[in-house]
Order: structure tokens, then C-alpha cells, then sequence
């Protein structure tokens, strides 16, 4: 078809819908970024963040991806050759695992099946063993977006605690933040890694870190090489409302209205509800379907989207390739082990009712015309975000939002 009535449902897990009123705010002219408007603008933004990662510690925002935010991470940190431990949840934390290869570190992969999050347990075991604390890192993917599968960070934590291991806690947030509870000084985070692109509801362009103060007393001896992802610079300017290279500009106009949005409107706690019962209708809709979840443990169902198993036999990427063709959606793809047979069901950031009511609608159209889910999942989805008598679901971290009815 070479016209499409109708707006495109992008329902990726990322990149997410950028809200209407956060695309007139990028719609400016570009202004001086070593001026007093861009210069009072930077701690309005870093108070902001902090806010929202519950943290006390700096923000580093970057112009990049959140792989550059990953690089950062552990240049800031670490020294040449250091031993790292990260826990193998899929496609992202294999990637961030392959960079610190690349990087020169020594890397060792608790072995998972994508199917449950990291385990406190093996963890906490493998910390335990490490009696000369060679192991200077633990690096653990929140929500990992391959595979709608989120670990349990407080549990990790306390592994690591009662291992008495003095390893930094490394975490990617990047489609966990704003849209799954996240702790960063409860939960003894180092250092938080995200993107702009998913719950923050802005385009890509933006990396993010977050630093705990143990970081940065580990970024001060850090003799690791670095120019363009070092903090110093970044840090000590951010003091005057700079920073020490051109700064995406409009993407900060944008960050300002979403943490507007999110912080003071809908307000945080109505906002982790919002998408945790969003996810749950789209769980039940895929149940009603007959499908299979990849994520395996309730407790670690993420709610920023959800990755569905479809029969042996059907290729995943038939069925996204007949809904983008058909219905005008566009679906998450897979990787590695899950090629081919699973798709992902985007539903964070900007989304309400009414727009997961469409996508769920379009994945039963596509999946029936492949012969597959004949039972209503729309239906079983409508009749629970309609009921305001259900219970409740738990975040991730195993209890209610504040602000949930």
C-alpha cells in the first residue's frame, strides 16, 4: 500500500511514541548552549533525574545512545583488565558482557536461559568465593528488553551485601526507568545506565548515568583511558550549567516537558502503576491467545513490554511483517537463541487504554491470519482494564506503586 490513513502504531519496546507536547517543545530554534537560558536549564534537568532514579548522586547526560552510556560506565570506574561478573538475562546484557570484552576487561558470564532474570543466588555464591575481591563489578540488565524479562535488583543487592563484596553494582535501566520501580540509593546502585528513547518518551540521542558516591571515589583512581565519556569534565562544568561539548540542545527541552509530565502530573507513582497495569492486560490477552510468555517467574515479568513465544513452525517475523503490511504496526523483533520465534509487544512511555486496546487488536487480527489464538485476548484484556475491582499488580520489585486504588 503506498497510502496508510490513520497514524502508525509503533509498538516497539523502543524507541516509544514521543508525545505530541514534548515534540512541540523540541520545536524550537536552536539556542546557544554556552548562554544563561541553556545554563539555567542543566540543574532544573539534573534535579529532575535525580528525582525520578530516586538519587542523591550526579547525572551524567551524554549525547548518545544508552550503549554509549554503557562505555561510560565502566571507563569511569574501572582499570585496564579488571574482572567483571555479569549475569546473562539476553541480547543486552550478552552486548554490554561483549563491550567490557572489547574494552580490555576480564569478563565472566553467569550462564541463563532468558527466560528469568539474574540470580541473587548464583551471584551472591560466585561473590562469596572471590575471597580476594578480584571481581571489581557486577553487571546486571534491570528490564532486559530482548526478552520482557526484568531482575529482582533489591535481592540482588542484598546478595552482594551479605557476601560482603565491595564489587560496584552496574544497572541498565534503559527500559526500566519511568517505567518499572527503580531505587537507585535504596537498592545500592553504583552506577545507573539508560537512554532517552523508551520510558523518558524522547527520540534517541541521549545516554544516561547516574552515579553513586562509591563511584565516584572509584572514578577518581580510575586509570582507565577515556576523552569524550569522562566525567570529570562533564561534572565540573555541569556546576556552571555547562558541559564541555556541544549538547543536544532541543532533546534537553524535551527531557524538561517529559520530567514535567511524568514528575508533576501524572506523577511517578501513577505513572509505574499506569504501565504495570497495562502490561498485565497485555499478559492476559496473551494467555486468552494460548501463547507462551518468555518470561517464566511472575516476579520478573517486565512492564515495560512483553515478549511472546509462538508455536513451533511459525516464524515471529511472518507474523510482524503481516501486521506491519496489514495493519499499519510495528512489532519488536527478536535475537540470538529467540530468532525467528519470538515477538515483542511494546507498552511504555506514551500509552494508554484505548492505544493498547488497538495494539492488542492488531496482533489478534495478524495472529488469526495465521491460524493462531482464535480465542478473544482483546476481550480478556478490556474486561481487566475495565474492572477497577482487580487487584493490583505488583511491580517488580514485588509490591504495589504508592498511588495505586
Amino acid at each position: 500500500m503506498s497510502f496508510r490513513s490513520g497514524h502508525h502504531f509503533l509498538q516497539l519496546p523502543g524507541p516509544s511514541n514521543v508525545p505530541e507536547r514534548v515534540l512541540r517543545a523540541m520545536d524550537r530554534a536552536v539556542i546557544d548552549h554556552r548562554g544563561p537560558e541553556f545554563s539555567s536549564l542543566v540543574p532544573e534537568l539534573l534535579d529532575g533525574m535525580r528525582e525520578l532514579c530516586r538519587a542523591s548522586g550526579p547525572v551524567v547526560l551524554f549525547p548518545s545512545s544508552g550503549t554509549g552510556a554503557w562505555e561510560a560506565a565502566l571507563t569511569n570506574t574501572l582499570n585496564p583488565g579488571d574482572a567483571l561478573l555479569c549475569a546473562e538475562t539476553g541480547q543486552f546484557s550478552n552486548q554490554w558482557a561483549e563491550m567490557a570484552r572489547k574494552l580490555g576487561f576480564s569478563v565472566e558470564l553467569i550462564p541463563g536461559d532468558w527466560r528469568h532474570g539474574a540470580d541473587p543466588d548464583a551471584i551472591g555464591e560466585r561473590l562469596r568465593a572471590d575471597r580476594g575481591h578480584a571481581i571489581k563489578a557486577v553487571m546486571v540488565v534491570h528490564s532486559e528488553t530482548s526478552t520482557g524479562v526484568c531482575s529482582r535488583l533489591a535481592a540482588i543487592r542484598a546478595a552482594i551485601d551479605a557476601a560482603g563484596h565491595p564489587a560496584l553494582f552496574l544497572v541498565d535501566t534503559v527500559s526500566s526507568l519511568a517505567t518499572m520501580d527503580f531505587r537507585q540509593d535504596e537498592w545500592g546502585v553504583d552506577v545507573m545506565v539508560s537512554g532517552s528513547q523508551k520510558g523518558l518518551m524522547l527520540p534517541p540521542g541521549m545516554g544516561i548515568n547516574v552515579i553513586s558516591e562509591r563511584a565516584l571515589t572509584a572514578h577518581r583512581s580510575s586509570r582507565f583511558p577515556r576523552s569524550y565519556f569522562d566525567w570529570t569534565p562533564i561534572l565540573e562544568l555541569n556546576g556552571v550549567g555547562f558541559y564541555p561539548y556541544t549538547s543536544p540542545t532541543l532533546l534537553f527541552f524535551g527531557l524538561r516537558e517529559a520530567l514535567k509530565m511524568i514528575l508533576r502530573e501524572e506523577g511517578l507513582a501513577n505513572t509505574l502503576a499506569r504501565h504495570a497495569r497495562l502490561a498485565e492486560a497485555t499478559r492476559r490477552a496473551v494467555a486468552a491467545w494460548g501463547l507462551e510468555l518468555v518470561a517464566q517467574d511472575p516476579r520478573e515479568y517486565a512492564n515495560s513490554l512483553t515478549a511472546v513465544l509462538v508455536p513451533a513452525g511459525i516464524d515471529a517475523d511472518a507474523i510482524r511483517a503481516t501486521i506491519l503490511e496489514r495493519f499499519d504496526m510495528s512489532l519488536g523483533t527478536c535475537f540470538g537463541k529467540f530468532k525467528g520465534k519470538v515477538f515483542r509487544i511494546g507498552h511504555l512511555g506514551s500509552i494508554n487504554d484505548l492505544m493498547l486496546a488497538g495494539t492488542l487488536a492488531g496482533v489478534q487480527m495478524g495472529l488469526r491470519l495465521h491460524e493462531i489464538g482464535t480465542v478473544d485476548g482483546v476481550n480478556a484484556a478490556l474486561a481487566y482494564l475495565s474492572n477497577r475491582n482487580e487487584d493490583a499488580p505488583k511491580t517488580a520489585a514485588g509490591r504495589v506503586p504508592a498511588g495505586v486504588a
